[in-house]
């Protein structure tokens, strides 16, 4: 995570995920700081299992299938030996898990995915996605009959009659 300061006089800093990295030995790591100064402050997370998962497919086929498919990464601001620090919390491929944490209110950032990230992805999404059939709604013929006076009732009860 990356601190930059910006020119806002509610908000000093501006706080950004800058990589995400598969090495084993930095992912072994819980945390430490990289770097700091009044001009920058540099953190380094580690410990993130990144797992797939059959249910997740969809959201993992719409992230495919963006233009700029990405990771996902939801942190929090939180407060470490007196200091304000935002700390990555959790790290998806998955569109639909990120919008759920959106919709949460969860701060979540992007990061671009590496061609070899996104060539297992997309393995993963061929061989466990299977969009839903669309199905047709058969709507009421208008020559009469019992569903077209169903339809009527119904919206004659929907307009206080």
């Amino acid at each position: 995570m990356h601190r930059t300061p910006i020119a806002n006089r509610w908000q000093p800093f501006q706080w950004k995920p800058i990589e995400i990295t598969a090495d084993p030995v930095l992912a072994a790591e819980d945390s430490r700081c990289l770097r700091s100064s009044d001009s920058e402050c540099l953190w380094l997370f580690g410990g993130f299992d990144i797992s797939l998962y059959t249910d997740e497919a969809e959201g993992y086929f719409l992230n495919i299938s963006s233009p700029a498919p990405c990771w996902f990464v939801m942190w929090r601001m939180e407060s470490r030996d007196g200091q304000e620090l935002a700390v990555p919390r959790q790290v998806t491929l998955s569109y639909n898990e990120a919008a759920r944490l959106m919709d949460g209110g969860e701060q979540v950032d992007t990061l671009p995915a590496s061609p070899a990230v996104i060539e297992r992805l997309a393995a993963f999404v061929e061989e466990h996605y299977r969009p839903e059939p669309k199905k047709k709604r058969r709507k009421p013929s208008f020559e009469g009959g019992a569903a077209v006076e169903e339809m009527a009732r119904a919206e004659g009860g929907a307009h206080g009659r």
